[in-house]
């Protein structure tokens, strides 16, 4: 099994709580370990064989992409061995370039992400969802401790880090990049105007947007490009992994945010929280988003097996009025048909003109009949 997932979002503390007793492991993030194994791969496939004829039956490696070639030594171990085997990744860039062979059907490949509302349950608060994200530590630090630990993920991973891996060879070019990508989270890709906002070139632009795909720090959001009557735009949106990681990088943990602010803020959870339901348990759903050349715009599509199941508007406010349905009005004429929901801060569920007005966390109870 191949666990991928951003730094911070608890796994290696998740497989070393399930590992049994008889297992052998190696710690990448170890700079004595991942020295030694990238001078002499076969040295991981000698100790590792002698563990199992030891008696271990699992063998576990933490954040393997710091060693890519220990997955050709995975590979012939799974085939000469029976013992099991689970590693960890922060980035499937460099895996990719290291051990694509592994990661064709030899390794199931499962995502961990920051804690989701059910995983939290009622001690769940929006506020601070909104403000400080839900990566482990930054809701169980007490105090000032979660700020501290998201300026820093800011500032020593997202972009020291980054730079170590040899991903980008600008630093000051990625810096001034993240900056912009994080103010623009949520809205369409325009690498042209990014590019000169951050000094870069367009191509570097899309090259970086690449790398935070690859190191799991952000996903696009791509267009739904399938309806009839309208012209749709053919741009992308990019949205990063967790609010509280948006907000150290905007300098924004301390503010109090205001309308225009907490909207985008909870449409990037609402977003990020559709997307991990779906990677969790239905992953055969896909999310998009629709937007026609003159402006209508719903903010997620879910479509399974070339069927729409559900067109979804997010608003941070439960007093709706006419300007709010719109999106959902035009695309409704356009696919008549597909349920359309409102996800907000509504007290209690309601209805107009076919619309489903949801509160969110009775949406999310009952996500499982729009994926």
């Amino acid at each position: 099994m191949l666990l991928l997932g951003p730094r911070q979002t608890g796994k290696s503390t998740l497989v070393r709580l399930a590992l049994p007793p008889n297992s052998w492991s190696v710690d990448l993030l170890s700079h004595e370990s991942s020295l030694a194994y990238s001078k002499d791969p076969g040295r991981f496939r000698r100790e590792a064989a002698a563990a199992i004829r030891e008696g271990a039956g699992t063998v576990f490696v933490d954040e393997v992409q710091k060693v890519p070639a220990l997955l050709d030594e995975v590979h012939a171990l799974i085939e000469e061995t029976r013992a099991r085997f689970i590693l960890t990744g922060s980035s499937a860039r460099k895996l990719r370039r290291g051990g694509a062979n592994l990661l064709a059907g030899r390794a199931s490949v499962l995502r961990l992400h920051p804690l989701t509302l059910r995983e939290t349950g009622e001690a769940f608060d929006l506020d601070v969802a909104l403000r400080l994200g839900t990566l482990p530590q930054a809701l169980t630090l007490p105090g000032d401790g979660a700020v501290d630990f998201l300026r820093a993920y800011a500032q020593t991973y997202l972009r020291e880090e980054v730079f170590a891996e040899a991903l980008v060879r600008n630093i000051g070019g990625f810096g001034r990049f993240l900056d912009v990508a994080a103010a623009q989270s949520g809205e369409l890709v325009n690498a042209s105007a990014i590019a000169r906002d951050a000094g870069v070139v367009a191509r570097t632009v899309r090259e970086y947007y690449s790398i935070l795909e690859d190191t799991l720090l952000g996903f696009r959001l791509e267009p739904w490009r399938h309806s009839p009557r309208a012209r749709l735009v053919a741009h992308p949106k990019f949205y990063f992994f967790d609010t509280g990681v948006t907000n150290a990088l905007t300098n924004r943990l301390l503010a109090e945010p205001d309308g225009l602010l907490r909207g985008r803020l909870f449409e990037q959870w609402v977003v990020t929280e559709c997307v991990r339901m779906l990677d969790y348990l239905h992953p055969e759903t896909k999310a998009y988003f629709w937007r026609t050349h003159i402006g209508a715009e719903v903010d997620l599509l879910f479509e399974r097996h070339g069927v729409l199941r559900a067109a979804i508007e997010i608003k941070a406010r439960g007093d709706l009025g006419g300007s709010d349905l719109s999106g959902l009005r035009t695309f409704g004429d356009a696919h008549p048909g597909t349920p359309r929901v409102i996800v907000c801060t509504a007290q209690h569920a309601s209805e107009i003109d076919g619309i489903e007005v949801l509160p969110w966390r009775r949406f999310f109870a009952e996500l499982d009949r729009f994926a």
